[in-house]
């Protein structure tokens, strides 16, 4: 599991979203899926609940739909935009 890093600030747009990342000084743009797919990390959802979820709302092949979350999640973690999940009693 991951999680949003404390150093990202985002918001949500017509067009996706925008990730400002605050102690690399980057920016980055999100398409809807994108935006849907970070929303879903904020609730908790691990990898192959958010391809099931992506796979529902846009009526998409499940295993294209897996391949590219995977691909997504690990792009945002080299960017240091998500972390490892803490461990539960953690803060």
């Amino acid at each position: 599991m991951v999680r949003l890093s404390d150093t990202i600030r985002h918001t949500r747009t017509a067009d996706g979203g925008v990730l400002l990342d605050l102690h690399h000084g980057q920016m980055f743009s999100l398409n809807p899926v994108g935006a849907d797919i970070l929303e879903l990390v904020e609730r908790g959802y691990d990898e192959p609940r958010i391809a099931e979820e992506i796979c529902r709302k846009y009526a998409a092949d499940s295993e294209t739909v897996r391949a590219h979350v995977f691909e997504f999640l690990e792009s945002l973690q080299k960017h240091h935009i998500l972390l490892p999940a803490l461990p539960v009693g953690v803060p």
